[in-house]
């Protein structure tokens, strides 16, 4: 893996139009970037406008920003083309739209003439693309190889055991995982649109992880797809990168060290009426300080006071800090006075978690979070809130995990643990890209020899 280019190889990126997928892209990009990589970030306007602040002027040379316009579908107008504040009910008229877009996207392929594509593993279409221009693409997963693996397991294993025994889901997650699987939107279903994605990588997939970590996922990864799993890090954000949030960071200094908790489900979950209430009565019964931030939709404006129940905000006032909309996580996780992060478990929060050696409440709520619990337990950096049988979160189980990690006892090896991970996360520094940026080289260079003999 240690071939060098002395031109640039130039780099095509196309994520999904979601947050979670966008920012390891540009992160994966920023580091590739230093590496003598030019990056072409592809995506919707809209998309790209929330990504732009995050470009230093260090990479404005080699990070360029490329719009892709999708089709202004009667439901989904162009501020809509993003999943950030995208009411639920038209996630799958959004895949519709973006699937739309591929010939223009061929046409940005074909002017561009990158070297390589790395794309998102709900776009086969995309694969098709690079390949019909003769360049190899290559799979980046934005999760770890526990989660990946197991769902690639129950789509071509339907019925069998996935062989990890510590990686078991509810009867309700497991029921709503096959379901989201079965999905379909416009012409394909989920299953097709990850098999078709991962079969069309050329060599190996990217997965945003460690080896240790993941190690056995991903051999077991290798063996289940028939490609090279490679792991490229965390791709957690500097947070000396993000502005604002002085007041809460004030607000922390003023609480005792590993005295408080997080609370966030990410930027595109929205909490129903029922799960704010049990949560907020969770928080009360706890008895422990807490950050909370709670999102709507765009479009729906809600006050705080209407959304919580009656009297909440008066009767946690001296230790509860709620907010609408947004926080800079990365600083409030970094923050000494910080205990305990309760999270949806999105994949990129667990891994801001355990760079910054905080443990996880874990409460996921969709798509691959029930996954990504497990794995926290697994890791045992984190508990998980139980749900009961219907799916349901429930106060009482919500506040005993949080005294259990922040003040219990209980707690004392899931916390030892968040910081031994962090050490090993912060100690690794950027190997796994080095290995990554040679491999990417070797690909780009091996095929462009294969065509240049045909």
């Amino acid at each position: 893996m240690g071939s060098s280019m002395q031109v640039p190889i130039k780099v095509l990126m196309l994520p999904w139009l979601a947050h979670g997928h966008i920012s390891p892209y540009l992160e994966l990009a920023k580091r590739l970037s230093t590496r003598n990589f030019h990056i072409y970030l592809c995506s919707s306007p809209v998309s790209l406008s929330s990504i732009k602040p995050k470009i230093s002027e260090k990479y404005s040379s080699s990070i360029e920003l490329v719009e892709l316009h999708l089709p202004s579908l009667p439901d989904l107008p162009p501020h809509y083309h993003t999943t950030n504040g995208l009411p639920p009910h038209l996630m799958n008229t959004l895949k519709v739209a973006f699937d739309m877009a591929s010939p223009g996207f061929s046409d940005i392929v074909k002017s561009l003439g990158p070297d390589l594509l790395i794309y998102d593993f709900l776009l086969p279409w995309a694969a098709e693309a690079a390949k019909s221009h003769g360049l190899p693409s290559i799979v980046f997963f934005n999760v770890g190889a526990g989660t990946v693996s197991f769902i690639l397991h129950v789509m071509k294993n339907t019925g069998s055991k996935f062989p990890f025994e510590a990686i078991r889901l509810q009867d309700y997650a497991q029921a709503k995982l096959i379901e989201g699987i079965d999905e379909s939107a416009g012409r394909m279903n989920n299953k097709d649109r990850v098999l078709r994605s991962v079969e069309r990588s050329s060599n190996f997939i990217l997965l945003k992880t460690i080896r240790e970590l993941d190690g056995m996922y991903m051999d077991y990864l290798s063996s289940l797809s028939g490609k090279i799993a490679v792991s490229v890090g965390p791709l957690v954000e500097d947070p000396s990168n993000i502005e604002d949030g002085d007041g809460i960071i004030e607000w922390l200094d003023k609480r005792e060290k590993s005295s408080t908790i997080f609370v966030s489900f990410g930027s595109e979950y929205f909490l129903t009426e029922k799960e704010r209430e049990e949560i907020a009565h969770g928080l009360e019964l706890s008895n422990v300080n807490f950050i909370w931030v709670i999102r709507f939709p765009i479009g729906e404006s809600t006050e705080l006071e209407e959304a919580l129940p009656e009297g909440f905000l008066e009767r946690v006032r001296d230790r509860g800090l709620v907010m609408d909309g947004w926080a800079p996580q990365r600083k409030i996780l970094e923050h000494p006075s910080i205990g305990g992060f309760a999270s949806h478990c999105g994949w990129g929060s667990i891994m801001e978690s355990m760079k910054s050696g905080v443990p996880i409440i874990a409460m996921p709520m969709q798509l691959d979070q029930p996954l990504n619990a497990r794995m926290v337990e697994v890791f045992g950096v984190g508990l998980e809130v139980k749900k009961n049988k219907g799916g349901e979160i429930e106060r009482w189980k919500i506040a005993k995990v949080i005294k259990d990690m922040v003040v219990e006892k209980d707690g004392d090896s899931v916390r030892k643990k968040a910081k031994e991970m962090s050490d090993i996360i912060r100690n690794k520094g950027e190997e796994e890209l080095h290995e990554v940026a040679g491999a990417l080289v070797e690909l780009c260079v091996g095929y462009k020899e294969q065509h240049v003999s045909k």
